[in-house]
């Protein structure tokens, strides 16, 4: 009797990584290669799968500023404790020099200062954002290209073996860890590929996306560039390396959204449940998106356009008692001074309305 074969799928993901890529395409925008990698590498530990010994995996992003390769780890720790904030940042510009590594590590005993360093990579660091479901620490050395020799031979200790031995010869366990790096290595060379297809100077200009060649000559320029400042015995322990795309006009009108739709919890947040709700049209984003387009800075330079034309002109209509909960405020674009106007709306007549309105009659 033959033996019956059933064809398996072995593209399907699981819950939990199914979970995972839906909550990083709500909030990443542009960067489905970004997503697909991590996916993959939380779907290998969710499976047990991770090579023993090692974190559970290691990401260099690579792309210009403004792409949201730090905004993604972000939402990676987001997505999986509820927390942004529980990435573990490590600033490479402030190790330039090998001594600044005793701040990672800790000094060593005998030195001058030693019991008062607290080194920033202890266990109890790496481990303070666990929480019942999810052991897992998300470690990010942000523009890794600016660290000096001594920190990247570090992470060559962390990524092939999960370990890192202190300045007092304790071992901090990495094997529950995620590591990112982050760099604009590339980055004009990767513009330039770009610069045909890709353009900022009108909001209403419908970017196409990146054919393939072009996209892979993208891509090879961030790798090469990268090879070219890092050693192979750095790169070989690198699990996936991922180059992010310069943000067009279309992307960058997501992000818009994401923006306000942030700002409308920034509202509940200060003003509690019964908090007022604002509304904003189609002219008010296309404020936004020329004000906050700069090929230099991507979404970075949006964000800074919504904070100083719409949060903080809210912030001092609640400071000032302008608007109460229950509110429903407005947002326009007045075209001729070339600003955004806030109004309140009001399902009855205003009560200065009113006023007028009794004074008259009774006159």
């Amino acid at each position: 009797m033959a033996a019956l074969k059933m064809a398996l799928d072995p593209t399907r993901v699981g819950r939990e990584a199914e979970k995972l890529e839906g909550d990083l395409h709500q909030k990443i925008v542009g960067q489905d290669s970004a997503i697909r990698q991590i996916t993959g590498i939380y779907q290998t530990y969710v499976a047990g799968m991770c090579t023993p010994g090692r974190p559970i995996g290691s990401l260099l992003f690579l792309g210009p500023t403004g792409s949201g390769k730090t905004r993604t780890v972000e939402a990676v720790a987001e997505s999986l404790t509820g927390d942004a904030r529980a990435v573990i940042k490590i600033d490479c510009a402030e190790f330039q020099h090998s001594h600044e590594i005793a701040k990672l590590i800790g000094s060593p005993p005998g030195y001058l200062g030693h019991r008062e360093t607290h080194p920033l990579l202890s266990q109890e660091v790496l481990d303070q954002h666990h929480t019942p479901s999810v052991k897992i620490s998300f470690v990010l050395f942000d523009e890794i290209e600016k660290a000096s020799d001594a920190l990247w031979n570090l992470l060559l200790g962390i990524l092939d073996k999960a370990t890192l031995t202190l300045g007092d010869n304790r071992k901090v366990d990495f094997s529950r860890a995620l590591i990112f790096m982050t760099s604009n290595l590339g980055a004009a060379e990767m513009s330039a590929i770009m610069r045909p297809s890709l353009g900022f100077t009108s909001p209403k200009d419908e970017q196409a996306p990146l054919d393939g060649k072009t996209a892979d000559r993208v891509s090879r320029a961030g790798v090469d560039a990268a090879r070219r400042k890092f050693t192979p015995e750095f790169m070989n322990r690198i699990d996936r390396t991922v180059v992010f795309n310069s943000l067009g006009a279309a992307e960058l009108r997501q992000i818009v959204d994401l923006e306000l739709k942030a700002v409308q919890e920034r509202i509940v947040r200060a003003t509690g449940p019964n908090s007022f709700q604002i509304m904003v049209n189609d002219s008010v984003r296309d404020f936004l998106l020329k004000e906050g387009t700069d090929p230099r800075y991507g979404a970075r330079h949006l964000k800074r356009a919504v904070d100083r034309s719409l949060v903080q002109p809210l912030s001092n209509l609640i400071a000032t008692g302008q608007v109460q909960g229950g509110d429903q405020v407005s947002v326009e674009f007045d075209s001729d001074r070339s600003r955004l106007v806030f109004l309140k709306e009001f399902s009855e007549p205003a009560p200065a309305l009113e006023a007028a309105a009794g004074q008259s009659a009774a006159a």
